[in-house]
């Protein structure tokens, strides 16, 4: 799952170096802070206890949404072709299903 969270964020730092300049601050900068925090945040919460470790899981799955949001509106701006977005999307949907998983296991 980390790993997975790493190739995911190296996918979107790839994707945002063709963004425009004037989206720097704002859509590229909240879509690199996103990827990060998918996978620091597993990092993070790591070898912590399973209800400490759940709660940052949680985390992570906010950070999942809202690089769906990020690669959505990306997409609509132009700023990524479709087989971009789909790539990302499968890769956020099989992060989304592995943290989903964890959790349950945690509980």
């Amino acid at each position: 799952m980390y790993q997975k969270a790493l190739e995911f964020s190296d996918l979107v730092h790839d994707a945002i170096s063709s963004f425009p300049k004037h989206e720097l601050y704002s859509l590229a900068s909240q879509f690199s802070r996103a990827s990060n925090g998918i996978s620091l945040t597993i990092a993070e919460g790591h070898g912590d206890t399973d209800k400490q470790f759940n709660r940052y899981l949680k985390m992570a799955e906010g950070s999942v949404r809202e690089c769906v949001g990020c690669s959505t509106l990306a997409y609509r701006r132009g700023y990524i072709d479709n087989q971009a977005k789909s790539q990302m999307r499968k890769i956020l949907i099989e992060l989304a299903k592995m943290i989903k998983n964890l959790r349950k296991k945690l509980d």
